[in-house]
């Protein structure tokens, strides 16, 4: 039998605190205790990462793929990749060898620089040297070895190949390894949205030592998470850019769940309660909420680890342990904050609560009234469908682009105008063409000598191919390689397809006509494959942690409609912000490089979003279900509930919406990316769906909102979400 659950009468007796409770307390007591701890704990983790040294490696590891068994089959045969090799373009309109004596000394000055074990220049090595003689280049082996290369080193050989420019001949260094290098440093980035955070906070709490508190909390929480991190990147395989990652969703994820305990610390504290159990009664709802959410985040994070994509796997783990260590911090030492600044920040509070009250009446002054956030909720309430339609019209509308969405990863035709990276890339393009920047290596195994000139025939003959060098002999001569350059550049829709083409309608048939085994890999073969692994595992990577994220909502409301109502309205907002980052980063919008979107952002996204996204979801509705149990009026729960968290959860919003979008200042596309994404994501979910959205359906939806089937009612535990 389906009920809808009445609201129980009020009790006089205070319950005891529960675990979370007794854990504030216990932290408040023993405040100076606590912040020692956490003192101790991030100096020990952030001097053992500095002796252990640069652990993190990224992994390329693509099992069950035609590029990985390309890249297995070379290792197997004693071919090393070429990750450590750079490309020194030079271009002179009149011709290089007019430059050849300052060529030649640029070149000998590179071959004494450190880490540079070897220079080949343009005219001793074949096909170095455009058809016209402008443009060539010099290939410059860097120094072996499993150690990282030198940023300093790295730093110096870019310097030294810019200085030489000039007088009609450009110089530009191309290469993931120097393209690595110019990306390195940063800080802006993080520094802008601690600023700004900083800022917003202390317009909402009219108050500097207020404000700190949830950015302290926030940066003890990143920094050890990232010197654990550092120190676990030597035990699995962390990616190199896993460190600003962690930083952007640390930050972000902190201050919020801080702001959303101290909001209901301050309310408690003003509703009349001392500050032990003010913090008490924070931490048992607000720190209830900030638990759930960050659980649905780690579970999302998790989630990746299963796909078996082993560039997200160790970059999940770093991520969910981020969020963990900012649980821990939020639950124990923020309350050790507000216990040494407990006094201050008591008598600020109630010293602006009186002034608000002076300014506005007692009547207009009520904590449940919300000021023009009881007027929102007012207002949607009066056309409750027409703002529903106008919301999802406008999340769907924004959603439409990802229908179009390329994944892939960022080469150097996507870095800003002017880099070094940039030039020598289109300096590659203009030389030798497009596809010179992306040859497909092409594997031959078995069928004898001449299985190489065949596989080299019938890809010069294919059609999308401009080019093709070899076969050559590749580590023992077991097998041979092909070099095939597309027509177009990595990045082409079209070299996407001369991949599938080649293999399934050039290398098919002759693997059948000759006996030989071929397989295309290299770098761009690779990502297309990750690409299309990422396409394909996504549908389930969704259902899984939507269908998680529904039954765990499912008992915290005890209702069937508000899990699934969040579910879908989440899904919205992230295909929505998906939907702007493929405007801007593949439609080239705003200035922005038109390129593919990186391949692993949609399920990063997803993952985070998802459960950034329930803490509102909680945080809201939660209040919502309170005045449900107190009143027994729906249309006076939607009003209330809004008032009493519209303004908290902006400024929560507000703060993590600048610290992702501050990571739009950062060199990475790839940063760019993820930051723009969370930014538009949060701003979504907590404008358009918390201040509209929710209020409109759970405004529709009425008393129906809190309905449970009977079988269910009897099954589920009672989470105490919002009873109280």
């Amino acid at each position: 039998m389906a009920r809808t659950e009445a609201a129980p009468a009020a009790t006089a007796a205070t319950p005891p605190p529960g675990r979370l409770g007794r854990i504030a307390a216990g932290s408040m007591r023993r405040r100076k205790t606590a912040l020692l701890l956490w003192l101790v704990l991030v100096a020990v983790l952030t001097a053992g990462a500095q002796v252990a040294g640069d652990g993190y490696r990224n992994d390329h590891s693509l099992p069950g793929t035609d590029s990985q068994a390309a890249a297995d089959l070379l290792a197997a045969h004693g071919v090393e990749p070429e990750d450590r090799t750079a490309r020194l373009l030079l271009k002179n309109a009149d011709g290089l060898a007019a430059d050849r004596d300052r060529i030649t000394a640029l070149l000998d000055q590179v071959q004494g620089l450190p880490s540079v074990d070897s220079v080949q220049d343009p005219w001793s090595e074949g096909g170095a040297v455009s058809r016209d003689g402008t443009v060539g280049y010099a290939t410059v082996a860097l120094d072996d070895g499993d150690d990282p290369l030198p940023v300093e080193d790295l730093t110096r050989l870019l310097d030294t190949v810019r200085e030489a420019g000039g007088d009609g001949l450009v110089t530009a260094v191309g290469g993931e390894a120097t393209r690595g290098a110019e990306e390195a440093g940063g800080g802006a980035a993080e520094g802008a949205g601690m600023l700004a955070a900083l800022v917003i906070l202390v317009l909402f709490f009219g108050s500097l030592v207020a404000a700190a508190v949830p950015l302290v909390t926030a940066v003890f929480a990143v920094g050890g998470a990232l010197g654990l991190i550092g120190l676990a990147a030597h035990l699995f395989t962390v990616a190199d850019f896993t460190p600003p990652v962690m930083m952007l969703v640390g930050l972000g994820v902190g201050v919020d769940y801080a702001l959303l305990i101290f909001h209901r610390y301050r309310t408690e504290l003003l509703a009349g309660a001392d500050r032990q159990h003010a913090a008490v009664r924070a931490m048992e709802v607000a720190g209830r909420t900030v638990l759930f959410a960050g659980c649905t985040v780690i579970i999302a994070l998790l989630g990746l680890v299963v796909l078996g994509l082993g560039a997200l796997q160790g970059v999940a783990l770093a991520v969910a342990l981020t969020v963990l260590v900012t649980m821990a911090a939020s639950v124990t030492l923020l309350p050790a904050l507000l216990a040494l600044a407990g006094a201050r920040i008591e008598r600020h509070v109630r010293a602006r609560e009186t002034k608000r009250r002076a300014r506005r009446g007692e009547a207009g002054a009520d904590l449940a009234d919300g000021g023009r956030w009881a007027a929102l909720a007012t207002a949607v309430g009066r056309r409750p469908l027409t703002v529903l339609l106008a919301g999802v019209a406008v999340l769907v509308a924004l959603s439409a682009p990802v229908l179009g969405m390329r994944l892939g990863f960022a080469d150097a035709g996507t870095d800003p105008a002017g880099s070094s990276s940039r030039t020598a890339y289109d300096l590659t393009a203009e030389g030798f063409g497009p596809g010179f920047n992306g040859p497909l290596v092409v594997v031959a195994e078995g069928g004898g000598a001449a299985s190489g000139k065949q596989l080299a025939t019938a890809l010069g003959e294919a059609e999308g191919v401009a080019a093709v060098q070899g076969p050559f002999p590749a580590g023992d001569g077991e097998v041979a390689t092909v070099l095939a350059f597309p027509e177009a550049g990595p990045q082409d829709e079209a070299t996407a397809q001369l991949v599938r083409e080649l293999r399934a309608e050039v290398l098919a048939p002759l693997a059948t006509e000759t006996g030989a085994h071929y397989l295309v890999g290299g770098p761009t073969a690779a990502a297309l494959d990750f690409a299309d692994s990422v396409s394909a595992r996504m549908p389930l990577f969704v259902a899984v942690v939507v269908g998680l994220s529904t039954l765990l909502l499912l008992a915290v409301f005890r209702s069937l409609l508000v899990p699934l109502k969040a579910a879908v309205l989440n899904l919205l907002s992230i295909s929505a912000a998906l939907g702007v980052i493929t405007l801007v980063f593949q439609n080239g919008w705003f200035g922005a490089s038109s390129g593919s979107v990186e391949a692993f952002i949609p399920v990063m996204v997803f993952a985070i979003v998802f459960g950034l996204s329930m803490d509102y979801e909680v945080f809201l509705v939660s209040r919502m279900r309170e005045a449900w149990l107190r009143t027994g009026d729906a249309r006076l729960a939607v009003g209330e509930g809004l008032a009493a968290t519209g303004k908290v959860i902006t400024a929560a919003a507000a703060i993590m919406i600048v610290v992702f979008a501050a990571f739009v200042l950062s060199p990475s596309r790839m940063l760019q990316q993820f930051g723009l994404a969370l930014a538009v994501a949060v701003l979504l979910d907590a404008v358009v769906i918390r201040c509209l959205i929710v209020p409109a359906v759970m405004r529709l939806l009425g008393a129906r909102a809190w309905w449970l089937p009977g079988p269910l009612a009897r099954v589920l535990p009672r989470s105490g979400a919002g009873e109280g």
